[in-house]
């Protein structure tokens, strides 16, 4: 596991204008802080975000009240995480990003994880670094109506697009024809082209990816097994005890277990 160092604090009413030479990731649970980078400022809340390229020159203002995630990420740490060269073009150029619901209650209990267990913050900080990831990948695909439609026909079953999107909504109730809608195609169409791309149902590929992402925190994380159930889509713990169990041949308690 890279070291990244992700912190919990708040940030005084105290003008700071610096740079340095390591990406940082700005997320906040409450509050308001001013910030700006390169001269073009907003204000970092709980729906909005950060993304802070190394080297350039930022400034902020607190307003005391703040709780917020500080995540500093040193030069070619990246490239030991999944889909790292990807994460990499996140910080092409400075950003300030939406927070949606989903990943605001992620940022609150990975918050308290934080405060919990110290010693887990490069754990705790890739996660929540590849939930933005996953969740800004999504973004140039939001269109009317909530569910985005691919611009091109030869996007139209982009299969890393649509798994950024499943990643980004695995919390929802995700049904076949939202996963049509997003590739322009009607519902019989899209799954008999999906089943020709991947050997898999629509319904059986999202199932794998819940359950990709519940092993990782389960694994990496003290998140209760309900609420790891909740974040990943599933009504209640023992459906999601008994479909982990089928996909992984052990039980999340005995994962959660293991050295």
């Amino acid at each position: 596991m890279p070291h990244l160092d992700l912190r919990a604090t708040t940030l005084d009413r105290e003008h700071v204008d610096h740079a340095h030479d390591f990406h940082q990731l700005i997320l906040a649970t409450c509050g308001v802080t001013e910030l700006a980078v390169n001269g073009e400022g907003e204000r970092i809340t709980a729906s909005r975000g950060c993304l802070i390229p190394s080297s350039h020159r930022h400034d902020y203002l607190g307003d005391g009240r703040n709780r917020t995630l500080v995540l500093d990420i040193p030069g070619g740490s990246l490239a030991a995480l999944r889909d790292g060269e990807r994460i990499e073009r996140l910080f092409e150029r400075p950003r300030f990003f939406s927070v949606p619901p989903q990943l605001r209650q992620l940022a609150d209990s990975l918050m308290q994880q934080l405060e919990q267990c110290p010693g887990l913050h490069s754990e705790i900080a890739a996660l929540l670094l590849r939930a933005i990831h996953l969740h800004l990948e999504s973004e140039p695909l939001a269109g009317d109506g909530g569910f985005p439609l691919a611009r091109r026909p030869c996007e139209r079953l982009d299969l890393v697009r649509l798994e950024a999107w499943v990643d980004r909504h695995l919390a929802d109730d995700i049904r076949v024809e939202h996963l049509a809608a997003l590739c322009a195609l009607s519902v019989g169409h899209f799954h008999n082209r999906f089943r020709e791309m991947t050997g898999i149902t629509p319904q059986a590929y999202v199932q794998q990816r819940r359950l990709r992402h519940a092993k990782t925190l389960v694994c990496h994380s003290d998140l209760s097994l309900g609420h790891v159930a909740s974040l990943v889509g599933f009504r209640d713990q023992g459906s999601f005890s008994r479909a982990y169990r089928r996909h992984f041949d052990t039980t999340p308690s005995a994962d959660r277990c293991a050295p």
